[in-house]
């Protein structure tokens, strides 16, 4: 994310590092201010992003100088704003679900509530899916997880063609844009989704085939479930 800002229009002096991960690294190749701890972060900044493991949340809150008029955006996976309000209090408080693509400022990410004052922000790192409540943010929190199963896709599709006498970078690049290609298409048709994937399959033809023995080896269910897995355990079910 921080990358992202930088290469889409913020400058070093506008972002202050916590003096944790990366920071030391960032701080000495980009110029930015690295803080000597949380709380002079809070006390520095009118946005803070709240990225750390989801069981360290609230504690990674509790006990810093918040202020009214501050926004707190949390990328803490599965961990609800009623944990973290009382903690960033009075700040507020928004749940986001970026992913690794904001370097490339290609990130569809997930904001709720929305927050004005994190339109900049979201904008450098990609576009924004506001949504109109929690249980929402849960279930698109599930994406996240599929960006990584998709980049799996792209890399099996990729051995494959290479194992046919395909020169790695170019199995790599063809599979890659296909999946952009996919993407786009359905993000900016606006045929049901249905109906686009209709005109794809002829009778008879190697699209048609290959989703018969997806769907004889139950891909399709099997996809459903892992997402079903992911949303149970953002959500505390058993």
């Amino acid at each position: 994310m921080v990358l992202g800002l930088l290469n889409n229009g913020w400058r070093a002096e506008e972002i202050v590092l916590a003096p944790r991960g990366h920071s030391a690294e960032l701080s000495a190749r980009h110029g930015i201010f690295c803080a000597p701890d949380n709380a002079a972060v809070v006390e520095a900044a009118d946005l803070v992003l709240l990225a750390v493991r989801s069981a360290d949340a609230v504690s990674a809150l509790d006990g810093l100088p918040w202020r009214r008029g501050q926004l707190v955006l949390s990328a803490c996976a599965g961990v609800p704003i009623s944990a973290l309000a009382a903690a960033a209090a009075p700040a507020q408080v928004s749940r986001i679900m970026p992913l690794t693509a904001s370097e490339l400022g290609a990130s569809p990410t997930a904001i709720f509530p929305p927050a004005p004052g994190a339109q900049r922000f979201l904008d450098a790192i990609g576009t924004t899916i506001t949504l109109d409540n929690e249980g929402q943010f849960e279930a698109c929190t599930v994406n996240a997880a599929v960006y990584g199963w998709v980049q799996m896709l792209v890399r099996e599709t990729s051995d494959w063609i290479e194992n046919a006498d395909v020169p790695a970078p170019i199995a790599r690049a063809l599979v890659a844009q296909t999946f952009v290609a996919a993407g786009r298409i359905i993000n900016e048709k606006e045929a049901p989704m249905a109906e686009l994937l209709a005109t794809l399959v002829t009778p008879g033809g190697i699209t048609e085939a290959g989703l018969k023995e997806l769907d004889a080896a139950d891909v399709p269910d099997a996809w459903r479930a892992a997402c079903d897995v992911v949303f149970k355990r953002l959500t505390g079910e058993p």
